[in-house]
């Protein structure tokens, strides 16, 4: 049997990957929401400094996404190492099931990403 410790350990990765993978999302949709608004502010002519501020909004947010998606894969690779390691003394739980949820729900947004 594992000890508490290891299964605490397990919920925080689990944790963080499901917190990570929530922010990448957002700062996806935020990135579609800025792109949007400057295709409109260019269409419309917007003032060219209001212009030069939403495509530095746009690019600030773009920037995000990379450091997002690194650290995931991060917290990915720190989660399947824990679980594998539980997984070898046949341990079963509510934690495992959740943290084998959270590593497919990611690998299938990666999957969707690179699609």
């Amino acid at each position: 049997m594992f000890d508490m410790a290891t299964l605490r350990n397990l919920k925080i990765k689990t944790a963080t990957c499901k917190r990570i993978l929530k922010e990448l999302q957002s700062y996806e949709k935020e990135v579609d929401r800025e792109a949007a608004k400057t295709a409109d502010m260019k269409e419309k002519g917007a003032d060219p400094y209001d212009l030069k501020q939403q495509e530095n909004v746009l690019a600030e947010s773009r920037m995000m996404i990379p450091d997002c998606h690194k650290r995931l894969e991060a917290s990915l690779a720190d989660l399947k190492g824990i679980l594998a390691e539980i997984k070898e003394s046949n341990q079963q739980g509510v934690e495992i099931e959740e943290a084998d949820t959270i590593i497919a729900d990611v690998e299938a947004f990666f999957q969707a990403a690179d699609a």
